[in-house]
């Protein structure tokens, strides 16, 4: 998760009549795109799964030093023998796929185009340790129906199949609002995002008030320290308080990857039991282990969100945003301001609780739902609720 919160400056609101009708033809730059691993590939993943040099653990330590071996035995195990990757392949193509050109930066992005006759144009921006797969169980959900949606999912640069660079938020914001408006062609839309998609969307919003008319967040930024603790309400200061143990207990990855990605990189591009045992450790976020599978959406979709990182080799540079972000921030940057664009936000049950005042110092919160299920992941976990949140939320603005 990104603890590093981008302020936004103010945005307006779009009417009916402000979406062009894009089509395949007037797309422009944008070439189609299909997921297709070599089976050398697959051979070399399962070789390197069974040659697998186990480091050994303390009898009863279970999860309190990292990863559990004992589970992640079971996992490796499950992955080499039971786990069909051309059949989650298939699965990743069962919906339209481009590349575009945008400033020169290959971005890989899914494109599926609403049903509905008012569909409106949303951008949906992944986090880490997931990938434009996060989102793969709304299509179906938000691409239907009279409120539905024409889906732009795109890969971040440094992520998945799009260019292997790493960039800041407020750059990959700067991509998203070319690819809509330029590449795809529409006049306005709507962005929905969490984690490092948190800080893009709300970028977006902020760089970008003229084309941008409405976002929506499932996390909405966390304490720094560098914060006027006097101007906090007692819900924030708690809050804080919160963030702060769970940084010291849980915050290594985030530590290790806004310093030093590149030593860690080479171990975990290197090894698919280690760069599982990475991200299953630091992405559970806030699920017991009897939960974490489900907290990924179930182990099929965990381990083919773990296999978009082995075989695209973007786990170096999906960490260096990290430190790239850290480098803006800490850089002397100047933040931006408070947005007004209509803003909604959706807290599930296992995500930091953050209060309601603790949003509204960065965005113009309009719709603050809290909802007593779902996780980090919830797009994963609980899709059709979330989906509900999602039109609920923009359908609602006028």
């Amino acid at each position: 998760m990104k603890y590093t919160s981008l302020i936004l400056l103010s945005l307006i609101l779009s009417t009916k009549t402000s979406y062009s009708q894009t089509s395949k033809s007037n797309m422009k730059n944008v070439t189609e795109f299909k997921v297709d691993i070599p089976q050398s590939d697959l051979n070399d993943l399962k070789a390197r799964l069974k040659n697998m040099r186990w480091p050994g653990e303390a009898e009863g330590s279970d999860w309190n030093f990292g990863t559990s071996e004992a589970y992640l035995k079971n996992l490796v195990s499950y992955w080499a023998t039971n786990y069909d990757w051309r059949k989650q392949e298939a699965l990743l193509n069962k919906y339209p796929q481009y590349m575009a050109a945008v400033d020169g930066i290959k971005i890989h992005f899914q494109y599926i185009k609403g049903n509905g006759k008012n569909s409106k144009p949303l951008i949906l921006t992944h986090g880490w340790p997931d990938s434009y797969y996060r989102f793969h169980k709304l299509i179906p959900l938000l691409t239907t129906g009279e409120q539905s949606f024409d889906l732009v999912i795109p890969s971040i640069p440094g992520f998945g199949f799009s260019e292997k660079k790493a960039l800041t938020s407020e750059a990959v914001a700067g991509l998203w609002k070319k690819l809509m408006t330029e590449n795809l062609g529409y006049l306005k839309f709507y962005a929905a995002g969490g984690d490092v998609g948190t800080n893009v969307t709300k970028a977006l919003a902020s760089k970008y008030p003229d084309v941008v008319a409405g976002v929506h967040f499932t996390d909405i930024g966390y304490p720094t320290g560098q914060e006027d603790f006097s101007t906090m309400t007692e819900a924030e200061k708690q809050f804080a308080q919160y963030v702060q143990q769970w940084w010291y207990s849980e915050g290594a990855y985030a530590m290790v990857q806004a310093t030093k990605p590149q030593s860690l990189a080479y171990a975990l591009n290197e090894s698919p039991v280690g760069l599982a045992a990475w991200i299953v450790s630091f992405g559970t976020a806030g699920a017991s282990p009897d939960q974490l599978e489900k907290a990924f959406g179930g182990r099929d979709e965990m381990l083919t969100n773990i296999m978009i990182y082995w075989f695209s080799q973007t786990i170096a540079t999906s960490m260096k945003m990290y430190k790239m972000d850290a480098i803006a921030q800490w850089g002397g940057s100047a933040p931006l301001a408070k947005t007004h664009v209509p803003a909604g936000v959706t807290l599930f049950a296992r995500e930091a609780q953050f209060p309601k005042e603790w949003a509204e110092r960065f965005v113009n919160v309009v719709s603050f739902n809290k909802i007593e299920e779902g996780g980090h992941f919830a797009a994963l976990e609980v899709p059709e609720l979330f989906a509900d949140e999602l039109r609920k939320f923009f359908f609602s603005l006028k």
